[in-house]
Formats: structure tokens, C-alpha cells, sequence
């Protein structure tokens, strides 16, 4: 027969709120002010949280005390439960609301919304019953967002930064080459001899100073290509409209090149795996546990990225 499971310490739901509300208000004095209660019987509940757990959930840093990472998860679960609370109220009340666990995800505006869609999807499929939520904005916005535990994890085309404020980490989902792209009178014409082809003819590319765009740069300027930019975007979507026009050839991530040619009427010029575009799951753990964030990791490694 199977061995009995060992019975786990009951949780006092008292010292996980003195905790969560310690860690959303930022210190232990402005916890006082709201839960009415003094500053050392709060600290003495979350010692015993702490003991409970048998994890420290707050370390020193400078004057003031911040989350450890085994905090930061706790927090996260407390912060589920007591907002499961709030639906349980009004439940109760007459206003019932869906069951669904909170998923927020937030999406750096660079990333092609293609890529995005077949990142996020297998959130879908995962068989837990997930509401998503889904905010664009650029990384250090997102980052911030994240810290504050608004966001479960950020998708972006780079790693968070060395210098960043926020401790977070970075998750390679995986990486691909380039393909170009364009309308079949200017792919054939293109594809004869390409990458040289390449030189002088009408170019719809990325903004600069994003990634891919310096990579693209690079790659150009070792081979002596200097593509005629017609127009540069911080859309990706709004270039492969323009490139759809006939205004000119565009990039997208060889992965989905297919998938992006079919659906804007276009033709594969070339690829070349020598400019890589790299995406990455950024967390506030180092080892991604929301069953969202886990389906699209193991998607992303096993099917979309998958060499």
C-alpha cells in the first residue's frame, strides 16, 4: 500500500496576512497603521511565519528590509489567496465572479506580435483555468510593474539589464534566426544572389536602437550591404504591412517566417542564422513556477524554438 504522506504544519492565515501586508505597504510601520496593531507584535507574528515556513522571508538592506526570493514566492501565493478571499465575498454577496487564476503577463512592445501570440497561447492548453492579462510597455516600465509583483513574468527580446533596480531573472526561451521578407516581384528579383541582392534595395526595418536592428546593422556592414531604408518602424506588424504594399523587404523571426509570409502575402528572400533574435521570460524567481509561465517555457523550448 502506499506510505501515508506526511502531515504538512497547519498554515496561521493570521501570520501569512501580518506578511502580505508587511510586504505590500513596504515596512513594518505602515502594516501597523493599517491593520491597527503595534509595530513588535507584528514583527514577533512574522518570526513565527518565518519559523513555520522554516525560511527567512525578509533579509537587511541598508536601513530598510526587503523580500528574499523564498519571500517573494510566498508573497505571491498570498497574494492569490487573499484576493480568492475577495471573490469568496462577493460570491457570497450575490456578485459572483470566475474562479480563474490570475495570470498577468507583461509583453515588451518590440516583440512581433506573431511571436507573442504563439508565446502566450499554450497558456491556453495547460488545463488550469487561467485569466490573462496582457500589458505592453517598455522593459524598465515592466520590470518596475514586475517588482511590485503587478506582473508574473515579462516577455521580452532582451535579458532584464545588468543595472537594473529589481532583482529578477532572465529565461532564455530560445532564439532564431533572421528571414527577409517581401512580395513575389521584389523576392524574385532578390533572391537571385542574395545576400548581395540586398544592397541598395528598398529596406523596411526595425527602429534603431532596438536589438534586432543593431544585429541587422552588423550583419550588413560586414558584407558591405547598405540596403536603401525607406522607412523604420517600432511596430514590427506595421513594417509587414508596408512590406505587403510592395514598399520594400522586411525581417521577421525565421521560426514563424512561414506563418508570417502566409498571412501578409509574401515570400521568403533568405535567411541567415548569423543575426539571432532572442527571447526570455523574466521572472522575480529563479525558477519559474506559475503553471502559465511553465507552458509557455516548455512550448517555446519544445516546439517554437526547437531546433
Amino acid at each position: 500500500s502506499d506510505p501515508t504522506p506526511p502531515t504538512l504544519p497547519w498554515l496561521n492565515y493570521h501570520h501569512l496576512l501580518y506578511f502580505w501586508t508587511v510586504a505590500r505597504t513596504g515596512s513594518i510601520a505602515a502594516a501597523s497603521r493599517e491593520l491597527r496593531l503595534s509595530q513588535p507584535t507584528i514583527s514577533a507574528q512574522l518570526k513565527a511565519l518565518e519559523a513555520s515556513l522554516g525560511q527567512p522571508l525578509f533579509e537587511r538592506r541598508g536601513r530598510g528590509r526587503v523580500l528574499t526570493e523564498d519571500g517573494r514566492t510566498v508573497f505571491r501565493y498570498a497574494d492569490e489567496i487573499f484576493r480568492l478571499g475577495r471573490e469568496l465575498q462577493l460570491a457570497m454577496a450575490g456578485r459572483a465572479v470566475g474562479q480563474r487564476l490570475r495570470f498577468a503577463v507583461g509583453l515588451v512592445d518590440v516583440v512581433p506580435k506573431i511571436v507573442a501570440e504563439r508565446l502566450l497561447e499554450p497558456a491556453f492548453v495547460t488545463g488550469a483555468e487561467l485569466a490573462l492579462e496582457v500589458r505592453e510597455g517598455p522593459l524598465p516600465e515592466l520590470l518596475a510593474k514586475l517588482a511590485l509583483h503587478e506582473l508574473d513574468l515579462v516577455v521580452s527580446d532582451a535579458p532584464a539589464p545588468q543595472a537594473a533596480h529589481v532583482k529578477v531573472f532572465s529565461h532564455l526561451l530560445g532564439e532564431t534566426g533572421v528571414a527577409f521578407l517581401a512580395t513575389e516581384p521584389l523576392r524574385r528579383k532578390l533572391k537571385r544572389g542574395f545576400p548581395a541582392s540586398l544592397h541598395g534595395a528598398p529596406a523596411l526595418l526595425p527602429a534603431r536602437g532596438t536589438h534586432l536592428r543593431g544585429g541587422l546593422d552588423e550583419w550588413f556592414a560586414a558584407r558591405n550591404l547598405q540596403p536603401l531604408v525607406v522607412a523604420e518602424f517600432e511596430d514590427s506588424a506595421l513594417a509587414k504591412v508596408f512590406g505587403q504594399r510592395g514598399h520594400g523587404f522586411c525581417v521577421a523571426p525565421a521560426a514563424i517566417a512561414g506563418q508570417v509570409a502566409r498571412q501578409y502575402d509574401m515570400g521568403v528572400v533568405g535567411t541567415t542564422d548569423e543575426v539571432k533574435e532572442r527571447f526570455f521570460a523574466i521572472s522575480v524567481e529563479r525558477r519559474i513556477r506559475h503553471p502559465g509561465a511553465v507552458a509557455i517555457a516548455e512550448a517555446a523550448r519544445g516546439t517554437l524554438f526547437a531546433r
